[in-house]
């Protein structure tokens, strides 16, 4: 990141960002600007929350239809069911932290954890950033792990850039929060739930999406696991192509997640749904 008093506004500046930040900015508002919207807002927003756990399952491994999801009431035990009902609680849970993440954020990433792990294991792991030695279980990243030591500093470093408050756009402080949270693997497990979980904060916070209609865990889904990956590594190479990459994928996913919540004011509207 650039050494200026607002490193994530300078971000901004990369080639190709504007343009991603300009293009987010007018799908988010055509979505908001249908009239389905102006009437039945809680229809999208549950709908959208709905299926960005979906998408969000589906990028750990869990890759269920989204009937399925809507249909399924026992989420217990291990595996991919696990997996789903973990995408569903923290996305139920990212409205209710608002308030806390400006003040907190990290508080709010040791809460999403615990959430995630579903909140009653007696893994004393839960909840916190893993210590040295401690294993990740988060098989379907395959970027080196960060010590645990580099992990704690990059993580109050990039707290107190969210306290402090950035000029940058909504995309680009989510897309940095989601590349730094994935790329750090700061707890034991769920990692990747939890980071696409914290891009919906910044993204619904910040104003962008005030109403959580415009999943981008759809869209990071749609755009698929193997592009996921390569432009994650865009960012964890520093490079200023690669993080440009990196906000542009992310800015993508939420377009698409736009395009699914337009789709569904459409089926509303012609009383299909």
């Amino acid at each position: 990141m650039s050494t200026t008093a607002d490193p994530l506004a300078a971000l901004a500046s990369l080639p190709g960002v504007a343009d991603s930040v300009d293009s987010v900015r007018r799908a988010v508002d055509r979505v908001y600007g249908h009239r389905v919207m102006r009437r039945r807002s809680n229809e999208i927003t549950s709908e959208a929350a709905l299926r960005g756990a979906r998408g969000s399952a589906a990028l750990s491994g869990a890759d269920w239809a989204l009937e399925e999801v809507r249909r399924r009431s026992d989420f217990g035990g291990e595996g991919e069911p696990r997996t789903v009902g973990a995408a569903l609680r923290l996305t139920a849970e990212a409205g209710q932290l608002l308030s806390v993440w400006r003040q907190s954020p990290l508080r709010v990433l040791a809460r999403l954890h615990l959430v995630a792990a579903g909140g009653d294991t007696p893994d004393t792991r839960v909840g916190r950033p893993r210590l040295a030695g401690e294993p990740v279980d988060e098989p379907l990243i395959g970027l080196e792990l960060p010590e645990a030591d580099e992990v704690s500093g990059r993580l109050d470093g990039l707290a107190g850039l969210l306290i402090a408050g950035s000029e940058a756009p909504a995309l680009v402080t989510a897309a940095v929060v989601h590349g730094e949270l994935l790329a750090l693997r700061p707890f034991g497990s769920h990692n990747g739930l939890v980071a696409r979980t914290a891009e919906r904060i910044v993204l619904i916070g910040s104003g962008l999406d005030p109403k959580a209609v415009c999943p981008a865990e759809v869209g990071h889904a749609e755009l698929g696991r193997e592009a996921y990956a390569a432009a994650l590594e865009g960012y964890v190479s520093g490079t200023p192509e690669g993080v440009a990459a990196w906000i542009a994928h992310c800015g993508r996913a939420v377009e698409l997640g736009v395009r699914e919540s337009t789709a569904v004011c459409e089926a509303l509207q012609r009383g299909a749904a």
